[in-house]
């Protein structure tokens, strides 16, 4: 619970856009989970920092989310504040060629921005679900591509909501699916891509050639988190797991997908324990039969069980 003075604060710093008690199933793709003590989604930078000032001198948890992929939540919930900044979605090219987007820029904005602009550079993000906030921070990509490849800076508010930097991308030290350089607690406020000039047509028929294949390999029609582990060194966790024999592996309404092995979708009323309780699975039996630990790449947010 947040004491009633943290509470209080937070009212008066962000009005409407703070919500107590809020269900986070409602703010993530995989639709499950229970309610965080508050769900704060500020308008500006100013709201920001305020919270997470709130937060810091209250000696509140925090967590931020954008479009709520890549993220679980557990029934229980989260205690503490879960700051969204999906509200944040200016995207503009600058004059020296690089792309400027803010935290919450969704790969679809992205992806309708480079065409109508006849930009190259980011076609590989046209599929990766999620916002240029947890693209930044889990260095997402696809194989042979990813943010470390683009990324010129990122712009940066510390987690005590005190300062805002501009760090370039060699401070953020990113490696696979991570970005050591950044903070715990810190949020993404921008990003600064390098982006080169194309034809609309071309930038379009790469986004359609990925599209395409992304539609083939991944189950996009139902709700999922996008891949649920890291890749070992040398080989693919959905082929481990399609090995260990688990495709299709159900329980309650969770199921390790048919369509691909390192995806688990949501087919029925599921709940945050059904999906541990495949991931849990999935790691058991390739680890007896391989002896390869399976590492997650979904975020699990929330109270202890």
């Amino acid at each position: 619970m947040i004491a009633a003075a943290a509470r209080s604060q937070l009212e008066v710093a962000l009005g409407q856009r703070v919500r107590f008690d809020e269900p986070l199933s409602r703010h993530t793709s995989l639709r499950v989970g229970g309610p965080a003590d508050a769900l704060a989604t500020p308008a500006d930078r100013e709201e920001l920092a305020a919270a997470l000032g709130i937060c810091a001198r209250y000696g509140i948890d925090h967590a931020l989310l954008g479009a709520g992929f890549n993220a679980l939540v557990v029934d229980a919930g989260y205690a503490g504040v879960v700051i969204r900044l999906n509200r944040w979605r200016a995207i503009d090219e600058r004059p020296d060629g690089g792309l400027c987007a803010e935290a919450g820029v969704s790969h679809s904005q992205i992806t309708n921005f480079c065409v109508d602009h006849g930009l190259t550079g980011l076609e590989f993000s046209c599929g990766i679900p999620g916002s240029v906030g947890g693209w930044i921070a889990m260095n997402a990509g696809i194989p042979h591509h990813e943010m470390a490849d683009v990324v010129r800076s990122v712009e940066v508010m510390d987690a005590r909501g005190e300062g805002i930097r501009q760090l370039p991308a060699s401070e953020l030290r990113f490696a696979y699916r991570s970005a050591p350089g950044l903070a715990p607690g810190a949020a993404v406020l921008s990003a600064l891509f390098a982006v080169s000039p194309a034809t609309p047509e071309r930038v379009r028929a790469e986004v359609d050639r990925l599209l395409a294949k992304r539609g083939c390999t991944q189950p996009l029609d139902v709700p999922t988190c996008g891949s649920v582990f890291v890749n070992p060194d040398g080989d693919h966790a959905g082929r481990l797991i399609e090995a260990a024999g688990l495709k299709g592996r159900r329980i309650g309404g969770a199921e390790i997908s048919t369509v691909h092995a390192n995806f688990i979708a949501i087919r029925g009323n599921a709940t945050a324990r059904d999906i541990l309780a495949l991931i849990e699975e999935a790691q058991r039996e390739v680890f007896e039969q391989t002896g390869v630990r399976l590492v997650p790449e979904v975020r699990i947010l929330g109270r202890a069980a």
